[in-house]
């Protein structure tokens, strides 16, 4: 594994620190593991915070990956708020509008400042019941 994923309990949310090398396996390992954490912990709010060095993803990859995850994890977050520290030009934005025209509700933030200000923001959770229920989707 070449990233590190640190775990903080928030009021209301999960906070996760990645960091390590600018991947396609990295990022979808860690998000496989942020889903985990979600369902093990009953919290379907999130505060990914990105610190992944190395070359930026093309388009393309973070087109393949935002859909196939949206496919694998719909219903299983209620708000993920995203951080990338090094993003670079648009394609994070871009990775938001696939995200959120296939079903996931996630905000990218250019600061952590940010993103903890949405989450805080939002309504208290009903009961956490996407995460109760939350079991990841064997992707075709």
């Amino acid at each position: 594994m070449s990233y590190q994923l640190k775990i903080e309990q928030q009021a209301g949310y999960l906070h996760f620190i990645v960091s390590g090398r600018n991947t396609t396996e990295n990022v979808t390992r860690y998000m496989q593991e942020v889903i985990r954490e979600c369902a093990a912990r009953k919290c379907s709010r999130v505060l990914i915070e990105e610190r992944l060095e190395g070359p930026r993803l093309g388009t393309m990859e973070v087109f393949s990956m935002v859909t196939s995850g949206a496919k694998r994890y719909q219903g299983m977050l209620e708000a993920l708020a995203f951080v990338d520290l090094n993003a670079e030009g648009g394609v994070m934005r871009f990775a938001e509008d696939v995200a959120v025209n296939r079903g996931i509700p996630v905000r990218v933030f250019r600061t952590l400042d940010g993103a903890q200000q949405w989450l805080a923001k939002l309504p208290a959770a009903a009961t956490g019941a996407a995460a109760e229920t939350a079991t990841p989707k064997p992707v075709p």
